[in-house]
């Protein structure tokens, strides 16, 4: 972390009111803080999200005063840059990130959002990396640099085990320890010692009885004491329940959804009960000196302005970067028969069927909305990349129905017979329509040579305050793409969606299977491109898609969406840790991506040095990748490691390392990755640190974590102990 000159701080604590101070650490806008003016002290100007800068609002409500100057690059959901594992790419995307925000005139934006991704229900999935935390420690870190190098503040969310949006406001999460130490903190800690994270956001929701937002247990003993954290730390808006535990917790900042500002809990009734002598005023300037301490990081305050960065935001090369790496988010799960890349110098007639195709969702999510400068559908970017030789046939395929507008009382609809009569109506209205649109798609299929279904999640089910009852594919997708393929088995299905779905009942049948996240605005034509074979797929899961819910380890062993306590009873066994050390057949595994070329993996060497790192071992792993396909690709290489005598339970194994290689047809590369004692160990709870016990461990290296290709045994000859 930047380190700063104290005495500026010093200088103005001292000339700071008690009323000031207060003033500082409370919203004073919907996203701004209190400033002091008298002194110079701006307020702190924030904005969400994780895929752009929103929209403009006013200062106490959240009604939309841009013209046409808040229209912002759209950029790819955390999802989608995860699965680039391209760490430049990751980046880029914070580089991106960052200069929007600042060209927008804001000190802070509210991401990363790098919460494990342990149910595939959580309706804000979609903004979140992983289900793994050494994915989540590698590509947040670069986006928060990028980000950072704007003279913006990220902040990393939400800290910590904020994995639900059901109840989200109230609900108790107990795990323990070495599960919350191994799953659910790596990422926050190495945003902080490694990202160097200016400022942190806690969670809504309550962790061993306390509110994340104002626990004493996160913000104090673990993130000020333990982490030794002198950055921002501020409040999801609305997560702040009582002044006292608020005020005497590491919290810098209250924010809230509410325009009644003075009356925050840390505005008139914390300024009243230090008054009272109940409260601290010490407590409150570290506070103040953290935010200062920020403000001068971001070159916000005195002589230090005229060097601050001044961003931009919708520049072209803003939207090649955007394009890049939605090129690289798209995953290619299924190619039987190389039904893909299809061929178009044969394409006369191309049908694309199912509305997903055509769908934009930047305005959607919850806080991830963005009023977009562009959104390319992938109908659209299939229209620009065949142009006019190839005539392009769209069916809907289902029916979505109108939202829904909020009634100011439905216990009063709910009585009134006529309002039964009309929505019973408007449900054989629809089932009618739902019937048409199949026919319509069925027909299409039947008559066209070449078929793309689009099927997949919108947000009105990837959406913050909100999780999925399942993991089934809405309005009657189901039957749609089975009903197609039964006609027509060569049809290639495309999923555009921010978490896993049930494929279980159709996946047989389809030769061609395409994942895309929500990859910004320039998604439908990175999706054209993939398709067509402009652009050979190097996309991987980084999260398991489980055949269906049950077979999930949060859901199966653990609990989720109950109201006031959640027990984590899976513990470290999240994701591919459950499926691969219990053997659980899934739809596709973590880290799995295919490729229009192959690659061998050849020549691993392991070697390991105990003796010239201090308190550390180095393994070194070599290995050879080679292209021995006919197009230029990319792959990832995982790395894994298995502790073959732990002496407590561990997964199968576990992702330590990975590396992407770009390679050309015939080229071979030999890559190197280093693993150090971070790598080996496990938490203790009876030790109060992670320990890598001395024995042997075996080093696999991967295409996925279900395509070990090769594997060697290394053995550590001492205990290791690190925090």
């Amino acid at each position: 972390m930047k380190k700063i000159d104290e005495k500026r701080i010093d200088d103005l604590m001292s000339q700071l009111t008690l009323e000031e101070k207060i003033t500082m650490i409370h919203g004073e806008g919907i996203f701004q803080s209190g400033g002091v003016p008298r002194l110079g002290i701006p307020p702190m100007k924030m904005s969400d999200g994780p895929m752009g800068v929103r929209k403009e609002f006013a200062l106490d409500s959240w009604i939309n005063i841009g013209t046409t100057d808040d229209y912002v690059s759209y950029l790819p959901s955390n999802s989608a840059i995860a699965s680039t594992w391209n760490r430049k790419m990751a980046y880029n995307m914070g580089k991106v990130l960052g200069a929007e925000a600042r060209g927008r005139g804001k000190d802070i934006i509210l991401a990363p959002g790098i919460n494990i991704k342990r149910s595939p229900l959580c309706g804000r999935n979609f903004e979140y990396m992983s289900e793994d935390p050494r994915v989540i420690e590698e590509m947040a870190v670069p986006l928060i640099k990028g980000i950072q190098e704007n003279d913006v503040a990220a902040c990393v969310k939400h800290l910590a085990a904020n994995n639900q949006e059901t109840d989200r406001l109230k609900v108790d999460t107990y795990l323990d320890e070495r599960t919350l130490r191994e799953i659910y903190l790596p990422g926050f800690k190495a945003a902080i010692d490694k990202g160097e994270s200016h400022t942190i956001m806690g969670a809504y929701n309550r962790l061993y009885g306390e509110h994340c937002s104002q626990s004493r247990f996160l913000l104090t003993k673990l993130l000020r004491e333990e982490w030794n954290y002198d950055g921002a730390a501020i409040s999801d808006w609305g997560g702040v329940h009582d002044t006292k535990e608020a005020a005497e917790s590491g919290l810098d900042i209250e924010m809230s959804v509410g325009a009644d500002f003075d009356n925050y809990y840390m505005a008139k009734p914390l300024l009243e009960a230090v008054r009272k002598g109940e409260i601290d005023e010490e407590h409150i300037n570290k506070k103040v000196r953290n935010i200062l301490r920020t403000m001068l990081r971001l070159n916000m305050l005195g002589e230090d302005r005229k060097n601050r960065a001044s961003g931009t935001y919708n520049s072209r090369n803003h939207h090649e970067e955007i394009l890049s790496c939605a090129e690289e988010s798209i995953i290619l799960l299924k190619n039987e028969e190389n039904r893909l890349p299809l061929n178009t110098k044969d394409i006369k007639t191309l049908a694309v069927i199912g509305q997903n195709a055509e769908r934009l969702h930047a305005g959607g999510g919850g806080s991830a909305e963005i009023k977009a400068l562009y959104e390319i559908s992938p109908l659209l970017g299939l229209k620009m990349q065949l142009g006019g030789n190839t005539e392009i046939r769209y069916a809907k395929g289902y029916f979505i129905p109108a939202k829904k507008e909020k009634k100011l009382n439905w216990q009063q609809d709910s009585l009134d017979s006529e309002a039964i009569s009309r929505n019973e109506s408007k449900s054989r209205t629809k089932k009618a329509r739902q019937e048409e649109l199949l026919r319509e798609a069925v027909e299409l299929a039947k008559s066209t040579d070449d078929v793309i279904v689009f099927l997949g999640l919108d947000h009105e089910y990837d959406v913050e305050g909100r999780d999925r009852k399942d993991m089934k594919l809405p309005y009657g997708q189901d039957r749609l793409v089975k009903e197609v393929l039964a006609v027509n088995p060569n049809a290639v299905v495309v999923i555009v969606a921010g978490s896993p779905v049930e494929m279980s009942s159709w996946s047989d049948k389809a030769k061609a299977i395409v994942w895309s996240y929500y990859a910004g605005m320039e998604g439908g034509n990175a999706l054209a491109k993939v398709l067509l074979g402009d652009i050979n797929p190097s996309g991987k899961l980084a999260e398991s898609f489980p055949k269906n819910l049950m077979d999930s380890p949060a859901h199966k062993l653990g609990e989720f969406g109950i109201h006031n306590k959640v027990i984590y009873n899976e513990g470290v066994y999240v994701g591919y840790r459950y499926y691969d050390s219990n053997n659980i057949d899934v739809e596709f595994p973590f880290g799995h991506g295919l490729s229009y070329t192959t690659f061998e993996y050849v020549n691993l060497s392991v070697t390991h040095d105990e003796s010239t790192i201090a308190d550390d071992v180095e393994v070194r792993i070599r290995v050879t990748i080679k292209n021995t396909g006919k197009v230029y690709g990319a792959e990832t290489v995982q790395i894994y490691v298995a502790d073959k005598e732990a002496s407590v339970p561990r997964p199968i194994h576990e992702l330590k390392g990975f590396t992407k290689v770009f390679l050309e047809p015939g080229e071979e590369q030999t890559v190197e990755l280093s693993l150090y004692k971070d790598s080996f160990g496990f938490y203790d709870v009876e030790k109060h640190c992670f320990v890598a016990e001395a024995g042997d461990f075996e080093i696999q290296v991967g295409s996925s974590s279900r395509d070990i290709r090769l594997s060697e045994t290394v053995k550590l000859n001492r205990e290791y102990r690190y925090n």
